[in-house]
C-alpha cells in the first residue's frame, strides 16, 4: 500500500470525547465512565474504550487501499475495498473486551504489568461488513475447512499498525483457520460500527472482528490476511496474553508452556456505582453488565449486599421490553448483557455481582486465586463499598 499511509507520529490523532478517561497518551488507551459505559446497550463510537500499541495509521485513499491474501494457498489475491463491498454485508452485534480489564483491581492484590484499566475496557457495538468465510471463498478455501491443501491451519492478520513491541514492524495475531471459515462463527472483515464508517480510532477503513475473543486478536487497520501452518508467531500472541498462574514471575516465566488466550471468561461488573460511593437513601438500583466469551449467553447474575453472604437474582436485558433468553433467537449471542437489581442498604455495605454462563461457568471469588503477572483476565466477583449519609458539597 505505497503512498497512503500518513506519518507514523502523534501529531494526526482523531480527536476524542472529553469524558474519556486517559490511561495513556503514548500510545493512546482511554476508557469512559462506568455511567456512560452502560447508558446504551449498543455502545455509542466516543464512549467506546480506545485500544492502541502505537500511532494511530492514517489512510488518505481509500481508493489504493488493498488488503493482500497470501500464504499457505494455491492463488494469492489483492483486494480493494470494492471488492469486500459487492461481498454479501452481515451486522453481528459483538461486545470487544480488551483481556486487560479490571487490570487495576487486580494490581492492587500484587503489582502488574500493563495499562491499567478499570472496569470500562469493553464495549458492544453492530460492526458491519463481509464475513470472513466469504473472503476466504474468494481464493479457493471452502467453508468449514481446517487445513488447506498446502498445510495452512491458521489464518494471521497483519497490520499496518506499528509498535515498539514488534521493534517497529507490525501489529499481527491469528485465529485458527476451522474458526475463520466457520460462517456461524462470524468473524468479520469490518468496514462499519454503530451503522457508520469505522473511524481511525477503531481501524478505519477495515479490520477484523472477532466475536468472543479477546479484543487483541481483533486487528485494526488490515494490511495483510496470510495462511500459515502454525500460528502467528508475533509478540502478542507469543509473548503476551497468555494466562500464568499466580506462582510464576519475571523471573521464572516461560512463554512457550502457555497457548495463547482466545475465548474470554464470563465477566461482570457493576457500573452504578463507584468503587466507594456515598448513597443518600437506604434503597439503590445496581446495574452493570456480564459477559461470556465463545457465545456462551449468561444463564444469571447474582447480586449480594453483604460481601456475599446471601445473594438475589438480578434481572437481565438486552434490550428493553424484550425478555433476555440465552441461546434464544431474539438474543444477541456475541454480546453482552445488562443487569439490574434494587435493594435496602443499611447503613453501610460491600455489594458484589458474579455472573454465571450457559456452561454453568462462574466468576471466581477472589483476585488471589487468578492473579498473575500481565494481569488479564480479572473475572473475580466484582466488589463495591457503599454507605447511606451526606455526600460531601
Amino acid at each position: 500500500m505505497p503512498g497512503i499511509i500518513g506519518p507514523s507520529d502523534y501529531s494526526r490523532e482523531p480527536s476524542r470525547h472529553p469524558c474519556l478517561k486517559i490511561n495513556a497518551k503514548e500510545p493512546f488507551n482511554a476508557e469512559p465512565t462506568r455511567s456512560d459505559l452502560i447508558s446504551s446497550y449498543i455502545t455509542p463510537v466516543d464512549f467506546f474504550y480506545k485500544r492502541n500499541h502505537g500511532p494511530i495509521p492514517v489512510v488518505d485513499d481509500i481508493e489504493r487501499y488493498s488488503v493482500s491474501v497470501c500464504g499457505l494457498i494455491e492463488n494469492s489475491k489483492e483486494l480493494f475495498m470494492k471488492d469486500i463491498w459487492k461481498l454479501p454485508k452481515y451486522t453481528v452485534t459483538a461486545t470487544l473486551q480488551c483481556a486487560g480489564n479490571r487490570r487495576t483491581a487486580m494490581s492492587k492484590s500484587r503489582t502488574v504489568k500493563g495499562v491499567g484499566w478499570d472496569i470500562s475496557a469493553i464495549g458492544n457495538a453492530v460492526w458491519g461488513g463481509a464475513k470472513l468465510a466469504d473472503v476466504l471463498k474468494l481464493v479457493g478455501i471452502p467453508y468449514l475447512t481446517s487445513i488447506t491443501q498446502s498445510g495452512g491451519k491458521h489464518v494471521e492478520f497483519v497490520s499496518i499498525d506499528k509498535c515498539k513491541e514488534e521493534k517497529g514492524g507490525p501489529y499481527k495475531a491469528s485465529i485458527q483457520l476451522s474458526q475463520a471459515t466457520n460462517p456461524e462463527a462470524d468473524v468479520l472483515l469490518a468496514y462499519e460500527m454503530n451503522g457508520e464508517p469505522l473511524n481511525r480510532d477503531h481501524g478505519y477503513p477495515l479490520r477484523v472482528v472477532v466475536p468472543g475473543v479477546i479484543g487483541a486478536r481483533s486487528v485494526k487497520w488490515l494490511d495483510s490476511i496470510d495462511i500459515i501452518a502454525e500460528e502467528c508467531q508475533g509478540f502478542f500472541v507469543q509473548k503476551d496474553y497468555k494466562m500464568f498462574p499466580p506462582t510464576v514471575n519475571w523471573d521464572n516465566i516461560n512463554w512457550s508452556t502457555r497457548r495463547p488466550q482466545m475465548d474470554f471468561p464470563v465477566q461482570c461488573a457493576i457500573c452504578s456505582l463507584e468503587d466507594v460511593s456515598v448513597v443518600k437513601h437506604g434503597k439503590i438500583t445496581i446495574k452493570g453488565y456480564a459477559v461470556s466469551g465463545g457465545g456462551r449467553g449468561i444463564e444469571r447474575v447474582d447480586v449480594s449486599i453483604d460481601g456475599g453472604k446471601t445473594w438475589v437474582e438480578a434481572t437481565r436485558y438486552q434490550r428493553s421490553g424484550i425478555p433476555y433468553i440465552a441461546d434464544d433467537a431474539s438474543s444477541d449471542k456475541w454480546a453482552w448483557v445488562f443487569f439490574e437489581a434494587e435493594a435496602n442498604i443499611p447503613q453501610s455495605a460491600e455489594i458484589v455481582a458474579k455472573a454465571v454462563d450457559i456452561a454453568a461457568n462462574v466468576q471466581p471469588e477472589s483476585i488471589d486465586s487468578i492473579w498473575n503477572l500481565r494481569g488479564i483476565l480479572n473475572t473475580s466477583w466484582h466488589r463495591v463499598q457503599v454507605r447511606v449519609g451526606q455526600a460531601n458539597l
